[in-house]
C-alpha cells in the first residue's frame, strides 16, 4: 500500500467518480482504476460497488476513508515540518476567504505578501465562510480568513484580525426609516433580508433575537452581502450590514440597543503544522490587520 494507492481512493470516494478523479489528479481514468484494483487486492476485500456509472463506497471503504485521509493529511504535515527547517519561504499555501473579506479586506494584503514573497504559490479560493471552515476541518485548506463561528470547534484555532459591527438598516423610504426610539420588537412586524440560516452571521443575529423572545420574519435570503444592501436599497426589508457596505441609499436604525460585532479573522486546524508561507501571512495580517480595519471603516 502506497499514498498514490490512497489518494486515489480517496478522491474517488469524494468526487463519485473515477473520470472526476483523474481530472484532479492529472491522470487517466484508466491509471485511477488500476489504482484502486491493487488497493482492494492488497486489503482482499472491495471498496466501491459499481451499479452501471454509478458507484457507492462499500461499508470497508466507509471504514476506510477516515483513516486514508489521516495517514495523507499526517503524510503532508511532515513535509512542512522538515520543509520549514530551511527557513526558506517558498512553495503552494492553500488559502480560502469570505467573498466580504475578499472584497473589502483582502485586497492591500495579498499585494503586500505578493511583494514580500514572490516564491509563494498563492492557490487562493473565494468561499462563504461555513464551506471554508469545513475545507480546514478536512484539512484540504492551510489557512482561512472568514467570520468566526459563534460556536468554536475544538479543532480549530482562530484569531479575530478585525472586529465587524453590524447596523440595521432600512431604505430611506422604508416604513421604518422616520421612527425613532426604535425596538427590535418592532423589526418583527416588517420583512428581513439575510445570509442564509447556516451562516455564522444568521447565527449572530438569531441569538440575538432569541435572548429577547423574538421571532424572525425573513422574506429573502441570500449570502452575498452586496445583494442584500442592493435589495434593502430598493424597499425589499431590512437587514444588517457592516458599515463598508452602508451607503446614501440607506437609513441606519437606532434600536437602543449593543451592535451586534463580527469576528473576522483566521483559522486552521489545530492538528496541522503551518508552513513557513503560511506563518508569514498570519505574521502580515497581524502586521496590516489594523490599517486595513481604519481604511475601510
Amino acid at each position: 500500500m502506497d499514498t498514490h494507492t490512497l489518494q486515489a481512493f480517496v478522491c474517488v470516494a469524494q468526487t463519485g467518480s473515477f473520470s472526476q478523479a483523474a481530472s484532479q489528479l492529472f491522470l487517466t481514468q484508466s491509471a485511477i482504476s488500476k489504482r484502486i484494483s491493487l488497493l482492494e487486492a492488497q486489503l482482499d476485500t472491495r471498496l466501491f460497488d459499481r451499479i452501471g456509472r454509478h458507484i457507492s463506497l462499500t461499508e470497508t471503504g466507509r471504514a476506510l476513508l477516515p483513516r486514508a485521509n489521516r495517514v495523507l493529511l499526517e503524510l503532508d504535515d511532515a513535509r512542512r515540518m522538515i520543509g520549514n527547517l530551511s527557513g526558506e519561504v517558498q512553495g503552494p499555501l492553500s488559502l480560502a476567504a469570505s467573498h466580504h473579506i475578499s472584497l473589502h479586506r483582502l485586497p492591500p494584503i495579498l499585494k503586500a505578501y505578493r511583494q514580500r514573497y514572490p516564491a509563494v504559490t498563492l492557490e487562493l479560493k473565494f468561499d462563504e465562510s461555513e464551506r471554508a471552515f469545513e475545507g480546514i476541518l478536512k484539512g484540504d485548506l492551510e489557512l482561512a480568513l472568514i467570520t468566526l463561528s459563534p460556536n468554536p470547534h475544538t479543532s480549530i484555532c482562530s484569531e479575530t484580525i478585525w472586529q465587524d459591527p453590524l447596523h440595521y438598516v432600512v431604505a430611506k423610504e422604508h416604513p421604518l426609516a422616520t421612527r425613532t426610539a426604535l425596538s427590535l420588537q418592532e423589526l418583527t412586524h416588517y420583512s428581513a433580508i439575510l445570509p442564509g440560516s447556516s451562516t455564522f452571521t444568521r447565527q449572530l443575529v438569531t441569538q440575538q433575537f432569541e435572548q429577547h423572545n423574538l421571532a424572525l420574519h425573513v422574506g429573502m435570503s441570500t449570502n452575498y452581502l452586496d445583494t442584500i444592501r442592493m435589495m434593502v436599497s430598493i424597499g425589499l426589508g431590512w437587514s444588517l450590514l457592516p458599515q463598508s457596505l452602508i451607503d446614501d441609499d440607506l437609513k441606519v436604525l437606532d434600536l437602543g440597543s449593543a451592535p451586534i460585532v463580527r469576528q473576522l479573522g483566521y483559522i486552521y486546524h489545530r492538528d496541522r503544522t503551518l508552513s513557513n508561507a503560511a506563518l508569514r501571512f498570519v505574521e502580515m495580517l497581524r502586521e496590516l490587520g489594523e490599517n486595513t480595519t481604519e481604511e475601510v471603516s
